[in-house]
């Protein structure tokens, strides 16, 4: 088939057109993927989704697509997603959470972009995750540190083309979902932040199409997955292959914002002990809790706790 018929079967009007199965979403994202697609035709299709509103049918097709291109395979326990652009929200405090994940015992991979105009490679020194920029690095640098990020330019440059096409057509498309549910490790477990909270029940319906073992995915802070210390936070997803919903308290009483200004310590300050900011603590151990439950830990708090407090001071964060 070409791309053109799965643009018909979306847009042939009222009482004709139909969302696209499985099958054919994964044929049209291979066909994008190959370069065999005129630009009007991915636009169109792009845009047709967007005003039906995508299925987890057509959301799992696509992925699976997506990471059969430059497949490192199975390398990582822990798939987590990189997608906001960061404009609302302060410091990535996950990166941190990540760091304790992988000082679990766990392998880590984190994958994204966060934008032209959102600096990101300083927050990764401080936090002391190296940087891999092709499928090939996956696998050896995960095994080397236990954790590692992967840029969408570099290690999947034809899926970030699609996904930079809402610089051309204005509008999001659901290539943003889609990154989030690349899995480019095939990972059993994943852990994802959505900014709309709708977003949450499409992505786990996708990841039990997709057969995954573990995912939860939380409305987090700026779209991340960081859970705010201070807000009860709503967790959907799968377990064991089923759909999983569960709600977690907040935990403290006080209410604010980290920030935006001075008194909010750096990433390397607070993993160093140079700073000891509760919020800033409880963000970080937070978030490692759900991230640990997630790949099967009972009580993921006092995982995190423990974690925390065996880190080496004296290592860059």
């Amino acid at each position: 088939m070409s791309l053109a018929d799965h643009v018909r079967t979306l847009g042939r009007g009222p009482g004709r057109s139909r969302s696209l199965t499985e099958a054919e979403a994964r044929d049209a994202m291979q066909i994008m993927l190959a370069g065999n697609a005129a630009p009007e035709a991915i636009g169109a299709l792009l845009m047709l989704l967007r005003m039906k509103g995508e299925t987890a049918q057509e959301i799992a097709g696509f992925a699976a697509a997506a990471q059969a291109f430059g497949d490192p395979g199975r390398c990582a326990d822990l798939d987590w997603p990189v997608y906001a652009a960061g404009r609302t929200r302060g410091l990535p405090w996950f990166l941190l959470s990540a760091r304790l994940v992988a000082a679990a015992g766990h392998k880590v991979l984190l994958h994204g972009w966060r934008g032209a105009d959102t600096p990101f490679g300083s927050d990764l020194d401080a936090a002391g995750i190296p940087v891999v920029t092709t499928p090939a690095d996956i696998a050896a640098t995960i095994t080397r540190a236990g954790i590692a990020y992967a840029p969408l330019e570099t290690f999947h440059p034809r899926l970030f083309a699609l996904l930079s096409l809402r610089e051309v057509l204005g509008l999001r498309s659901c290539i943003n979902t889609v990154c989030r549910m690349l899995n480019p490790a095939s990972a059993p477990a994943s852990v994802q932040g959505v900014f709309h909270p709708s977003y949450r029940l499409l992505q786990a319906d996708a990841s039990i199409l997709l057969g995954w073992r573990a995912l939860t995915v939380i409305k987090g802070g700026g779209g991340e997955f960081e859970r705010h210390p201070s807000k009860p936070v709503a967790g959907f997803g799968c377990r064991s292959g089923a759909l999983f919903e569960h709600s977690y308290p907040a935990l403290r009483d006080e209410t604010c914002r980290l920030a935006e200004g001075s008194s909010a310590p750096s990433l390397a300050a607070l993993w160093s002990g140079g700073s000891d900011d509760g919020f800033a603590r409880d963000t970080v151990l937070g978030t490692a809790a759900l991230a640990l439950e997630t790949l099967g830990h009972e009580d993921g708090f006092a995982l995190a706790t423990r974690l925390w407090d065996a880190r080496d001071l004296g290592q860059a964060a």
